[in-house]
């Protein structure tokens, strides 16, 4: 009974000492397991590139960095291929793609570590060149990442512009264990889907129907026998302190690169992670709206488009179209229906000016020794053409930083063509009346949510928990008066930074173009009204509608009994 006694207790000491070594088996990972599977855009000319290339062919900068009478000397690689004023270093680099030179074969570097239990590995891409959207610089280093817990899921983090997304591991696209990662054009920013990218300020061009690079594709470097890993400097030319405003300065190193506050380094892949905007299905859902959303309006269009000419068909053939055709044309004479057809012709015009004007703007004069600027300069812009549009104040006029392209324009013309066509046949000015008051309330409409929208901007953005609490942080109290008065207002900050000395005022409101799509709807309203009491009918239909029917035989019965009673009498 001893012995047996002694042998349980045995195997139950070697068992617990082999839990942990059973346990770190168990989550121990290898970076090929995880290796990422790229996409990119079909326009995208540079892909992750060993970094020998660029520093083969760089020379070393430093620029002058001086901030309240304090100077730091900031290092920096040079490309001595080009600048980002020429696609010098793009057409060297796509050339050597071509001929398959080994010094340009895709390369893809990782760095692990373990922390409480948890295995993180990181996979990054040093790409040649950044041409985005709204920015252009030296060199571009971006990072995803995947997260493996002692208990949990698994989760990914990937890296985008100052920023991220992370999601959950049943959220990501996979091969296997081999998570695919959607390349922005241009930019490389990282997103986990092929259709994402519209819902960020910096427009990002995503898509599948590019270069693929699958693990076997690239190699796989471990970062930490890299001897230029410690260089805290910047991998690309920079001219001048505006140029780390307007996109123009390379990126710092994967272990010196930071998040936008610059207190949480990417190196530090689970803290940095655990700040990131978690990806949610229903985002997924509109951004796939948004992304085929062209499409869709298209689609859609062409489908209500057969269904109208189908019932002008039915109309034409059983009660006729009139003299006219559209009967926003029966304009004859001084009165009320002519007026109101005048002047549905008239807001139509106007609203397309309106389509054209600025319907929103923020503007922000900057009075600091460092980085002044010449009175009222736009920073967002709201229109019907271009959607929204970010800017940075500089020197030499604003520059473009980002943008939400949405077809506003797009929506409102096509509305006007079907507004054109549903007038088709319509005999009474009563019915068509309907028509203008509906579209009029329609176009009021667009600037009601507009500044509906602005009113909740703060709760929408997630300010409050990005930018932090208290009046000290001039950013959560600019929001905060834009959306408590949308209509137009100003706010002025004196110390909008604890780095820099100076002021910024702010100014906002609506533009021409909202007040132009306004006094559209309101002029359609009147058109709509004075249809209504017009009571005119513009011609006699082949067959009467029902309701004519109706009325005609009712008129015949009362005209039957006043003749019946007039031959009684």
């Amino acid at each position: 009974m001893k012995k047996i006694n002694f042998y349980m207790f045995f195997t139950i000491f070697v068992l617990l000492l082999l839990v942990p070594l059973i346990s770190f088996t168990a989550n121990a990972a290898n970076a090929n397991d995880y290796a990422p599977v790229l996409y990119f855009e079909s326009q995208e000319t540079c892909y992750p590139t060993s970094v020998d290339y660029f520093l083969d062919n760089k020379i070393n900068g430093t620029i002058d960095i001086t901030l309240n009478d304090e100077g730091t000397l900031i290092p920096y690689y040079d490309n001595t291929i080009g600048n980002v004023d020429n696609e010098a270093i793009i057409s060297d680099y796509q050339n050597k793609l071509k001929n398959n030179n080994p010094s340009v074969y895709p390369t893809v570097y990782y760095h692990m570590n373990t922390s409480n239990g948890n295995t993180l590995i990181q996979y990054w891409m040093f790409y040649i060149f950044n041409k985005g959207e709204h920015n252009q610089h030296e060199g571009d280093w971006e990072m995803v990442q995947v997260v493996i817990p002692v208990t949990g899921q698994k989760w990914v983090g990937y890296s985008q512009h100052y920023s991220g997304q992370r999601a959950e591991w049943n959220l990501v696209e996979k091969e296997g264990n081999n998570f695919k990662v959607y390349v922005s054009r241009g930019s490389h920013a990282n997103y986990l889907r092929p259709y994402s990218g519209r819902l960020g300020i910096a427009s990002d061009i995503v898509g599948d129907n590019g270069k693929v690079l699958s693990p076997d594709d690239y190699n796989l470097i471990e970062l930490s026998s890299q001897d230029w890993l410690d260089f805290d400097g910047l991998w690309g030319e920079v001219n001048s302190v505006e140029d780390f405003f307007t996109g123009q300065a390379g990126p710092q190193g994967p272990k010196f690169r930071t998040d936008m506050s610059g207190s949480t380094k990417m190196w530090d892949g689970v803290s940095w992670g655990s700040n990131l905007m978690s990806a949610q299905d229903f985002i997924f859902k509109i951004e796939w709206f948004l992304y085929n959303f062209v499409t869709i309006i298209v689609l859609i269009s062409l489908i209500l488009l057969s269904i109208t000419f189908l019932r002008i068909y039915l109309r034409y053939k059983k009660h006729g179209l009139g003299p006219r055709i559209v009967s926003m044309f029966y304009i004859d004479g001084l009165n009320a229906h002519t007026i109101g057809n005048i002047l549905c012709f008239v807001a139509i015009i106007i609203a397309i000016i309106g389509l054209f004007g600025t319907w929103y703007t923020v503007s922000a004069d900057i009075n600091i020794d460092l980085y002044p600027t010449t009175g009222m300069t736009d920073i967002i812009t709201l229109d019907g053409i271009n959607g929204m549009q970010i800017f940075m104040p500089s020197l030499y006029g604003p520059v473009p930083i980002g943008s939400i392209v949405f077809p506003f324009a797009f929506v409102i013309l096509i509305g006007f063509v079907f507004l054109v066509l549903a007038t088709i046949g319509i005999h009474k000015s009563g019915k068509l009346a309907l028509k203008y008051i509906f579209k009029g309330v329609r176009l009021i409409l667009i600037i009601v949510i507009l500044l509906v929208a602005i009113m909740f901007i703060g709760s929408l953005t997630g300010v409050n928990s990005q930018c932090g609490e208290g009046s000290d942080n001039f950013m959560v109290d600019l929001i905060s008066e834009i959306s408590s008065n949308p209509v137009g207002g100003t706010y002025t900050s004196q110390d909008f930074s604890t780095e820099l000395d100076g002021g910024i005022s702010f100014q906002w409101g609506l533009g021409s173009g909202a007040v132009y799509l306004i006094i559209s709807g309101i002029i359609l309203l009147v058109s709509g009204i004075l249809e209504f009491f017009a009571r005119k009918e513009f011609f006699k239909p082949k067959t009467p509608y029902k309701k004519d029917k109706k009325k005609i035989r009712t008129t015949k019965k009362i005209e039957e009994k006043n003749t019946e009673g007039k031959s009684k009498s």
